[in-house]
């Protein structure tokens, strides 16, 4: 089959997590022998605040990383309904243009041809729920939300004609453990500021725990103020800047321990998502200690894949037992690992999408020999 992904970016990761997720799908569907395109906006904000800090050769490198995933960028004058009239499965990320979204939804109406699916993995839901639910959905054939809260939120709503839930995953054909890595610092924590979604949470469960425990750390991120560097470097928080997602893996890989720390959006109203970063980083064999979240959909086993610390208090002494028990490492890392290897890998996601589309597949089919006979 062959499917098109409108995404803000699959070559750009910068403040994009959407896109990691995306590019496991895509491998793995290509690997299944599925053709596999990704559209992205020509002046994608992700992008150009990539190519601004890292350059050109940020681009050429996502191409040297994920050879066989195919991008392609649009602009105004681009032919859209020419791409779509070639496609099996379209799914269309919710920070897709609505006019776009609008149009896109408009080509599935003149034609059975193709199943149409939205994907929704952020939070504007609840943040900005005027804008979702201002979306011309109706022509779409799904939903896709990556939680049960967020599923519940469009069905309530009447946001789409059926919403099905599509959680994250890790992919694991990148990340893995690197076992012929040294782990010479602590901490590791890869994240983005969150305009002032979580600073007070990296405050909390970050940065006073290293700096009454004296650890070496190291911070991954994008749009961190002025402020929040210097309280990085005041607790002897290093600062390393944006990293590519292709180079997590070894990230971690050179740490004994990491953090999860959600935005407050989803731990206040869409409780049950933790950030793809957490499925990433178990995948690659590091012990994981989170921040509060609540698991309604019992996605991990806390206390045995990870650790939950309730307050900053409890997030020292737990990075304290971690750091300095080698077996209590060893389980959590090892037992974090399974769970991925057992849930939650793109593949498995890759299973779910498929068997999603097999009841659109069955109608189409029915459809197109009516379709035929009038036309």
């Amino acid at each position: 089959m062959r499917f098109v992904f409108y995404t803000h970016s699959l070559v750009s990761d910068w403040n994009h997590g959407n896109a990691h997720f995306l590019r496991g799908v895509m491998r793995e569907l290509v690997s299944r022998g599925h053709d596999a395109v990704a559209l992205e906006p020509a002046d994608g904000w992700s992008r150009a605040n990539l190519i601004a800090e890292a350059g050109q050769q940020a681009v050429a490198n996502f191409a040297a990383d994920f050879p066989n995933l195919q991008s392609v960028s649009y602009d105004a004058a681009f032919d859209h309904e020419a791409l779509l009239a070639s496609a099996d499965i379209v799914i269309v990320h919710e920070w897709t243009d609505p006019e776009l979204v609008r149009r896109i939804g408009m080509a599935r109406r003149r034609s059975t041809g193709f199943i149409l699916l939205f994907h929704d993995t952020h939070h504007r839901a609840v943040s900005e729920a005027a804008t979702i639910s201002s979306l011309a959905l109706e022509d779409y054939d799904a939903v896709l939300a990556f939680g049960e809260t967020l599923r519940e939120r469009y069905l309530r709503n009447g946001w789409g004609r059926q919403v099905h839930i599509w959680h994250e995953a890790a992919d694991v054909s990148l990340f893995h453990s690197h076992p012929e890595l040294e782990r010479d610092t602590d901490l590791v924590w890869i994240g983005n500021w969150g305009d002032g979604e979580r600073s007070a949470e990296i405050a909390d469960y970050l940065v006073e725990p290293v700096r009454r425990l004296g650890l070496s750390a190291n911070v991954h991120g994008v749009r961190y103020p002025p402020t929040a560097l210097a309280v990085l470097a005041n607790a002897g928080i290093r600062f390393r800047g944006w990293i590519p997602n292709a180079q997590v893996p070894k990230a971690f890989a050179r740490h004994r321990a990491t953090v999860h720390i959600p935005r407050r959006p989803y731990v206040e109203s869409l409780p049950g998502i933790p950030t793809i970063r957490m499925f990433e980083a178990l995948a690659c064999g590091i012990p994981l200690i989170s921040a509060p979240w609540e698991d309604t959909e019992d996605l991990f086993r806390p206390g045995v894949d990870f650790l939950f610390a309730s307050n900053g208090a409890a997030m020292e002494k737990m990075l304290r037992d971690v750091l300095h028990d080698t077996e209590l490492a060893r389980s959590l890392a090892a037992h974090g690992l399974e769970t991925i290897k057992t849930r939650h890998t793109c593949a498995h996601r890759v299973d779910e999408l498929l068997a999603i589309l097999r009841p659109y597949q069955r109608r189409i089919r029915d459809q197109q020999p009516a379709m035929e006979s009038v036309q």
